[in-house]
């Protein structure tokens, strides 16, 4: 028996592309790119976060289709969003892998074709926003005809939504592997310490090597003080990069987080969730 379920239509399975068929509700074609905002810098400064209050900020406006993408191989973004979610992106990868090793691939399926469909799958949808978990593969290696396909398909999926956000994984890896090449707005965070300065100015420079032009890179503060944003100013004007504001420390979040409570219930007066519609406001992605 296959390791692939497909779904069928009068009782004959779909197989070839998934894309252009109506499974559901929805059909997805390839059209027009949408904007592709990314979220990143060095481990622990609060990525997460920052993203999980820009999906609650821009899922709020209505008429705008959004997918959330969570990048990040430790997948942290379904639990702040307080979304469950059974398979990831690289588990979907491993399946695939190991089927090809064992030339179990259904006639007339493509690679390609199997990927879509269960990236499809996977895409979990609710009322406010789409998100896309990649995950983490659990095989040894690199299997790079399987990655260069999902990267084909992720980059026709973001196009069928007026807005993709992806929180990304920590350091640079992402940035050398060209992940981040149809990014639209970049933004970089970055907490009180030296490390998250150097991380910032390395992904500026890290990027321009790799021959990534993002539209617009942003700096934004993590956990700052109002006392100590002036040398936050002074420190991207030194990088290069736009600054675009600061968040501060809220209680709040602490208290969520530390309960288990997904941050788009966060009350609307919480002191991070304003700073990142000020944010959100200087960056030209809310009115």
């Amino acid at each position: 028996m296959s390791l692939f379920n497909f779904p069928k239509v009068d009782g004959k399975e779909l197989i070839g592309t998934v894309f252009g068929y109506s499974l559901g509700d929805r059909t997805l074609v390839a059209a027009k790119k949408g904007l592709v905002i990314a979220v990143s810098g060095k481990g622990g400064v609060g990525k997460t976060t920052i993203t999980a209050l820009m999906v609650k900020i821009l899922s709020e406006v209505k008429g705008r289709s959004i997918l959330v993408i969570d990048a990040n191989p430790d997948s942290n973004l379904p639990d702040v969003l307080g979304i469950k979610v059974d398979k990831t992106v690289g588990m979907a990868t491993d399946d695939l892998k190991k089927a090809i090793e064992r030339a179990d691939i259904p006639l007339g399926m493509t690679k390609e074709g199997i990927l879509e469909y269960e990236v499809f799958k996977i895409l979990k949808e609710t009322p406010d926003f789409d998100l896309l978990v990649m995950g983490r593969g659990e095989g040894e290696g690199c299997y790079c005809p399987v990655n260069a396909l999902l990267r084909r398909i992720i980059d026709t999926l973001s196009k069928n939504y007026d807005l993709t956000v992806m929180d990304m994984e920590a350091g640079l890896e992402h940035l050398s592997r060209r992940t981040d090449r149809d990014v639209d707005i970049m933004v970089v965070v970055t907490d009180p310490s030296s490390m998250g300065f150097q991380t910032a100015k390395r992904i500026k420079e890290l990027a321009k090597e790799v021959h990534i032009a993002f539209k617009k890179i942003y700096l934004v503060g993590n956990r700052f003080s109002p006392e100590t944003e002036p040398f936050l100013k002074k420190e991207a004007e030194k990088i290069g990069i736009e600054y675009a504001g600061t968040v501060p420390t809220d209680e709040n979040i602490f208290k969520f987080n530390l309960a288990g409570k997904p941050i788009l219930s966060l009350p609307p007066e919480s002191p991070a969730l304003l700073a990142v519609k000020e944010i959100l406001v200087h960056t030209g992605l809310l009115g």
